[in-house]
């Protein structure tokens, strides 16, 4: 089993494009260059909006059921190829496999979930206020799609837009992460395999930037998909109001954890000790800052101080590690500079802190305990494996706290009151909050933030929504 051959699909074909241009994939588990990834030319892109075009002419006019028929096919053949997708979704992230198999799941979970709702798209007729007239409502493909995704979850992240799209009717060109191509084209591939017909998907690469431009600039495209930081997420948004392309937004977080003194402490640390370190932090939704009711403080740290102290670094394709290196090299100075500054604002580093010296991206899972608010690590979101603690000693306190960042994604409290529970639950600004638990998504439910964590869902009848115009009419009868 070895790392594939890497191509774009563009009209229906498997192609290296026009441009000549091409860069390396390299394995963040040691540095190695494991594939090398063809760039699109501007005639490539216009090819791919093209065909996308003529993909959705044809695509919306298929009954849904027959969508459906051939998105599960394409997960059936996503099941056959599960354990090599895996594997490779490891070589190319770095998580761990057992982390990739979940990751899969999930993928093709979503593609099922979302091939079957595509059925249930329903319109409605609204009573006349007229004798002899109708009204209606429907529901019908808001048209060809560009979608744009990061690098950290290659199979959901992908997924989400496509499998939407699809189910809605939609055409899709989607660019997935330069570091992490292989498991978008073996996505393509199953559907592709599976009968979609051509044009109606196309994944392209290419320098981001001059990419996006180039497919934000045409006209074809009515609907933008971005999952990534808040920044690019501005930047994208402009430029397809220059064609007011309707936007669905999945940006950064930086997610509060509200530890009380009311909860059970021992499953508390051992459940925010999973979810900060699972793919290395690299999560939008991660547990990012974690308040300690004081009472608890000293106790629930030396838990959680035990917890992190058990995670196995090391290749993710070991399947008995528990933590993979960060995606690139970049990621490790970032790191260093949110340890260095919250120790100068007087934050006590309890466990790692620093890069783990061998091949590869590694660095320490870390936990800092007496973080101020001031400090780097509070304010932006670190998208790696460090834990800042702090204290807090009231409901209201804690409240504002979380509240005080311009991020509302996921949020997570850990407490034995029902009536905190409900206070949370009602004042807490964010998209996503889960209470004694740290599951804040299924394929079934609404995925979206607040604020400068975006707008717009993904899952659930919410992600389907955004794929789809409602359009209406009326008529008089005799």
């Amino acid at each position: 089993m070895s790392y594939p051959e890497l191509k774009m699909l563009i009209a229906g074909e498997w192609t290296d494009g026009s441009s000549g241009k091409n860069e390396p994939v390299i394995c963040p588990a040691d540095g190695s260059t494991i594939g090398t990834l063809p760039h699109a030319s501007p005639t490539d892109l216009d090819t791919a909006l093209q065909s996308n075009l003529d993909g959705y002419n044809l695509w919306r006019k298929l009954t849904p059921h027959d969508r459906q028929a051939v998105l599960e096919r394409a997960a059936q053949i996503l099941e056959e190829r599960f354990e090599e997708i895996s594997a490779n979704l490891t070589r190319e992230m770095g998580k761990p496999v057992g982390e990739a198999r979940v990751e899969m799941r999930v993928a093709i979970d979503l593609l099922r979930w979302y091939a079957e709702e595509g059925k249930r798209v329903y319109g409605r007729i609204i009573p006349s206020r007229f004798p002899n007239m109708q009204h209606e409502a429907r529901k019908q493909p808001v048209g060809p799609v560009v979608a744009f995704v990061a690098w950290n979850f290659p199979a959901t992240n992908v997924m989400r837009k496509v499998a939407g799209a699809l189910a809605a009717g939609c055409s899709i060109t989607i660019k997935p992460s330069e570091e992490t191509p292989a498991t978008a084209i073996a996505i393509g591939e199953a559907l592709t395999d599976a009968g979609l017909p051509a044009g109606v998907l196309n994944i392209v690469f290419g320098v981001p930037s001059e990419v996006s431009e180039h497919l934000l600039g045409s006209p074809i495209p009515r609907k933008l998909s971005f999952t990534g930081s808040v920044p690019v997420g501005i930047h994208l948004q402009k430029l397809a109001a220059q064609n007011m392309i309707r936007c669905t937004m999945e940006l950064g977080g930086h997610s509060p954890v509200m530890v009380f003194e009311d909860c059970n402490i021992e499953a508390a640390a051992k459940l925010c000790a999973a979810g900060k370190f699972r793919n290395a932090g690299q999560v939008c939704i991660s547990p990012t800052r974690f308040f300690v009711q004081d009472s608890i403080h000293d106790r629930f740290l030396a838990l959680f101080k035990e917890q992190v102290e058990a995670v196995k670094v090391g290749n993710g394709l070991d399947e008995q590690v528990s933590m993979g290196p960060l995606v690139a090299e970049r990621r490790i100075s970032i790191m260093d500079g949110f340890v260095t500054d919250a120790v100068a604002k007087g934050a006590e580093l309890v466990v790692g802190g620093t890069s783990i010296h061998r091949a590869g991206n590694y660095f320490a899972p870390t936990l800092l305990q007496e973080v101020p608010d001031t400090a780097q690590i509070m304010n932006e979101e670190p998208f790696g494996p460090i834990a800042p603690t702090a204290r807090f000693s009231s409901l209201d306190e804690v409240i504002e706290r979380a509240n005080s960042l311009p991020f509302g994604l996921a949020a997570y409290a850990f407490t034995g009151s029902a009536k905190t529970a409900g206070v949370l639950k009602q004042e807490i600004e964010t998209g996503m909050l889960a209470v004694n638990s740290l599951h804040v998504h299924s394929v079934e439910t609404p995925f979206g933030g607040l604020k400068f964590s975006g707008y717009g869902y993904e899952g659930g009848i919410e992600g389907l929504e955004v794929f789809l115009a409602t359009r209406y009419s009326s008529e008089i009868y005799n």
